[in-house]
Parts: C-alpha cells; sequence; structure tokens
C-alpha cells in the first residue's frame, strides 16, 4: 500500500485527527461543560467523521469511543487510520508514556489503511526502549500490509535543565525517522510562533533531519497560526499536516455543533487543504 491511500491528488496530506481520548473529556470540562460522558466524547467524534472526514486525505480516530460509528460517516475516498497507542495519562493531565495497544492491534477493520502511534520522547532511562517500540509499531504495521505513521512528542526529562524543545524535536526527528515509518508526524517548530522568515529557517532546519516525507501536527500551536506554520513547514519541506485542535477545539462544547463544524472548521480545513496543495512537497519527492 502506498501513501496515496491518506493523500490528496496532488501527493499532499491534508489529514484529521480525532483520536484524542481523556485530553477530550478534559477540553469539554475546561469548555464548562462538566466531566462528559462517553456517549457525549462518541458523538463530538462521529460530528466531526460526518462533517470534516468528506474533506480530509486521511482521518485519525481511535478504536476505544465509536470506531464503529466514526467508520460510517467517513466516505472511501478518506483513508482511514486507526491510533494503535495505549496511553499512560492521568486525568486531566498530559500523556506521559506511551505503548502498542495490542489489542488494538488484533482484528484490524475494514477500510482501516494506516496504523498511528503516539510516543513520548525523553533523554531518560527508557530512550533505547522507546527506539525499539517505534520500530516494532512499524513492523506490525508492515506486517499487515498497512502504513506506519509515527508520531513522537518531546518532553523534558525529570531533572532535565535547559530544556530546548526544537532541538529535541530535531533530534528525535534525526533518531526515529531514520527507522523509516511511512510517514512522520512532527510538531510544529518553534510552536508556531515568529514570522515567516523565522518559522521558515526552523522548518528547513527540521527538513535536514529527516528521512522520508513528514507533516506536522496543530497541538501546541495557537489556532490562528496554524494555518501560515502549515505554509512555512511546507515550503521547507514538509507534505502536509495531520491536525485536530486547530480545526474544531473551538467548538467543543458547542450547542450548534454540526453547524459549527460545517461552516467554521470546515472552512479551514479548505483552507489548509489550499495550502497544502499549493506549498507542500508531494510524497513521493521526499
Amino acid at each position: 500500500m502506498s501513501l496515496d491511500a491518506i493523500a490528496r491528488p496532488s501527493g499532499a496530506f491534508a489529514m484529521v485527527a480525532m483520536d484524542q481520548r481523556e485530553s477530550l473529556r478534559h477540553m469539554f470540562d475546561l469548555a464548562g461543560d462538566g466531566r462528559p460522558d462517553d456517549d457525549a466524547l462518541i458523538a463530538f467524534k462521529v460530528a466531526v467523521a460526518a462533517e470534516l472526514g468528506p474533506l480530509a486525505s486521511g482521518f485519525l480516530a481511535d478504536r476505544q469511543y465509536g470506531f464503529e460509528a466514526v467508520r460510517a460517516e467517513l466516505p472511501a475516498s478518506t483513508g482511514l487510520i486507526l491510533a494503535v497507542d495505549a496511553l499512560e495519562q492521568a486525568s486531566g493531565g498530559p500523556v506521559e508514556d506511551t505503548s502498542l495497544d495490542e489489542s488494538a492491534l488484533e482484528g484490524i477493520p475494514d477500510q482501516v489503511v494506516a496504523l498511528k502511534l503516539l510516543l513520548i520522547w525523553r533523554r531518560d532511562d527508557r530512550r533505547e526502549a522507546r527506539v525499539q517500540l517505534a520500530a516494532r509499531f512499524i513492523e506490525a504495521a508492515r506486517e499487515r500490509g498497512l502504513l506506519s505513521v509515527l508520531e513522537p512528542v518531546v518532553r523534558a526529562a525529570p531533572g532535565e535543565t535547559g530544556f530546548d524543545a526544537d532541538e529535541a524535536i530535531r533530534e528525535a526527528a534525526r533518531e526515529l525517522s531514520a527507522l523509516h515509518p511511512d510517514l512522520y508526524k512532527a510538531q510544529v517548530p518553534l510552536a508556531g510562533m515568529g514570522d515567516e522568515r523565522a518559522q521558515r529557517t526552523a522548518s528547513a532546519a527540521l527538513e535536514d533531519c529527516m528521512t522520508g516525507p513528514w507533516v506536522v501536527l496543530s497541538q501546541g500551536v495557537e489556532r490562528e497560526r496554524f494555518a501560515d506554520a502549515v505554509r512555512a513547514a511546507c515550503l521547507e519541506g514538509a507534505s502536509g499536516f495531520l491536525a485536530g485542535r486547530a480545526l474544531w477545539s473551538d467548538l467543543v462544547g458547542s450547542r450548534a455543533l454540526r453547524d459549527d463544524l460545517r461552516t467554521r472548521a470546515a472552512d479551514r480545513l479548505r483552507v489548509l487543504c489550499d495550502i497544502v496543495d499549493e506549498s507542500a512537497r508531494p510524497w513521493r519527492d521526499a
């Protein structure tokens, strides 16, 4: 299987992430709705799939919350990506570590074309074990005839001083893209801050560390800055994006969710699709 399964005809990627689990529950809490039950999470995910899925080249979902209902909303033209990461995460807190969810790997549902693993990258005593985890994930996808999407997110190790997130993002890219996942999902350089020149310089430095095609994620980037960050990254070698929060985070708790997704979120996605078609490096050229 080739990356065309999750790419636009241009060879660029415009993919929607909707695999958030406890972090989505926390977002509802922050929106003033209290701690939602599982049905509320599922309803949100299904709505995002229905309204944004047809515009996306790929759609990332988890198996825990409403997978079958989400899958039913996606057209055949949208490649379905399944998250197979088990998350270590305290209520309301960030993901601290991950492992491969063996149960999610059993009986991969029809329509799934790719698997995704979130990997927390730190300079600690588990660093090599995480490299081995990434390698096992890539091999597990390959054995099943599926694409692998690797998503390293860098964090400071306990007691680490002078932590530079961008330096860590580049170091992680050198180490982990060399394992040859089909697609590497990277944090946006400078967290999307700075002017175009700064963004392009930082993106070019990240490109120099990459082996193979890569896209950017939106977590940690201000929503109104994400489109410019995507453009800068694409002009310096990225092939697109796989993003959730930049598209729909301000709609969590909306009383007119479907309408807001159909207008505000869909408009954002269309703008991003145009950007990657114009600026991204086609994955075959990576």
